[in-house]
């Protein structure tokens, strides 16, 4: 990633003052959860989950496939599984011993293809270092596996989307209106103008991140938040800047109507009726023991806060209580999996209907047509962005990318991206911020993920 976010985000860390995100609330999931197409999935007696894949073959999914542990694809997996795996493999640390890693310790990639999974592969370590940082022995890493649970960072924005969206569906929301209109303390200067549109589809004018450090409560630093004015010479509606304060105040826009906590929202009206148990916000106060020791995936241990482990990294969401509309979600590959896969079959999953079929299609239609796009992180990247997702973007897409395909990535590792054109839905989990952020640049990987798949897909 280029200096200019992480030098920022670095200082912000350091001085434990502003947070610039670029990654993201709290369910009470349950212990299994439904798979996507035909990867069913249930629960064992000690509360981990079990896949049940498309030969039909019962697997504890705590054991690596022969394709996550670098053999030939499991039965029932595409011929190009294989291919899947060793391309992630190269990407990790050299040798057990080698101490900096380029790309991550460890990887999970679900790829479905017309609803059923062609690819479910976990490569490398979940945990790899302790603070400071340094190398763990062997015996106290932790192996990945294919149910393995990651911090989803700026991917959680899509599940903010999809909540606020729902509300549009109720009437309770209006696209057009005035953020204000909901939230009487959005005060912040220039702000007036906000639509809510405009909170999804990044053109608000609202910074990155928020200052929230050092203040006496939780209702302070939402106070922070919802005062926060635009950027420098920002117009309202006219440009494309990315910005996680727009999606912190598109959740409280979500808490304000439904009467509920974020992450309450989220399990009553998403990860529930999908059946969703393996996502959620702040998942040490929802999983066992023994799937927080054996699941649950590390990102940062080099920053003030120590090892980071079922705590969310990114800094102003951890300052809210691990619950914020632009961070904070965490969850399996096979359950963001099912997320593209609802949003690709315009709005159902296994028969449940979570978004009406028109608000889907607007969800995914560029919405920023011909407006410029400012972002010194890729001065390459366009404006083309639907309503909480990213569209058309190459660096992360690959030749995967076209005027359809949709998606979006997070500052930890995690991307989400869906073709439809060839009915593919992709949830590439690294752990690439374990456990130094800096080490690494997530997007070779994503896009060279997509550029297999363009070629082996039809």
């Amino acid at each position: 990633m280029p200096v200019a976010r992480r030098t920022l985000l670095a200082a912000g860390l350091a001085a434990a003052a502003a947070g610039l995100t670029a990654c993201g609330g709290d369910g009470t999931p349950d212990a299994g959860a439904a798979g996507p197409g035909d990867a069913v999935t249930g629960t064992d007696a000690a509360g981990n989950r079990v896949g049940f894949g498309s030969a039909g073959k019962t697997t504890p999914s705590g054991t690596p496939s022969a394709s996550a542990s670098g053999g030939a694809a499991a039965a029932g997996q595409a011929r190009y599984a294989q291919d899947v795996t060793a391309l992630l493999r190269r990407h990790l640390p050299a040798t057990p011993q080698t101490v900096q890693h380029k790309g991550f310790p460890g990887a999970v990639a679900v790829v479905l293809v017309d609803g059923k999974t062609a690819v479910h592969t976990a490569v490398g370590e979940a945990l790899r270092y302790g603070a400071g940082p340094k190398l763990l022995a062997a015996g106290q890493r932790v192996e990945m596996r294919p149910d393995s649970i990651f911090d989803l960072a700026s991917v959680t924005k899509v599940y903010t989307a999809i909540l606020l969206l729902q509300q549009v569906d109720k009437g309770r929301v209006e696209l057009g209106a005035w953020v204000r209109d909901y939230l009487p303390g959005f005060t912040g200067a220039g702000t007036e103008r906000i639509t809510v549109e405009m909170l999804l589809t990044h053109t608000s004018g609202l910074p990155v991140g928020a200052k929230v450090s050092g203040l006496a409560d939780n209702t302070a630093r939402w106070n922070a938040v919802l005062t926060t004015g635009l950027v420098s010479g920002a117009v309202p509606g006219t440009t494309f800047r990315y910005s996680s304060v727009g999606l912190m105040v598109a959740g409280r826009i979500v808490e304000k109507v439904t009467g509920q906590r974020l992450d309450q929202a989220l399990k009553s009206n998403l990860t529930g009726p999908l059946g969703l148990r393996d996502t959620g916000f702040n998942p040490n106060t929802w999983l066992s023991g023994s799937a927080k020791a054996g699941r649950l995936v590390a990102t940062d241990a080099r920053s003030s806060r120590g090892l980071l482990r079922g705590t969310v990294h990114d800094d102003v969401a951890n300052h809210l209580g691990g619950v914020a509309g632009h961070a904070g979600v965490f969850a399996t590959a096979t359950d963001l999996a099912v997320i593209g896969q609802m949003l690709l079959n315009g709005g159902t999953h296994q028969g449940r209907r979570i978004l009406a079929a028109t608000t889907v299609r607007r969800m995914l239609t560029n919405q920023n047509s011909g407006k410029p796009a400012v972002d010194p992180e890729r001065p390459n990247r366009t404006s083309a962005h639907g309503l909480g997702v990213v569209l058309n973007q190459s660096w992360f897409m690959g030749r995967l990318a076209s005027a359809r395909t949709f998606g979006h990535t997070g500052f930890a590792g995690p991307s989400l991206l869906v073709d439809p054109s060839r009915k593919l839905v992709l949830a590439l989990l690294t752990n690439r911020a374990h456990p130094n952020w800096s080490w690494s640049n997530p997007d070779p990987v994503r896009a060279a993920l997509g550029d297999l798949l363009a070629r082996e897909v039809d």
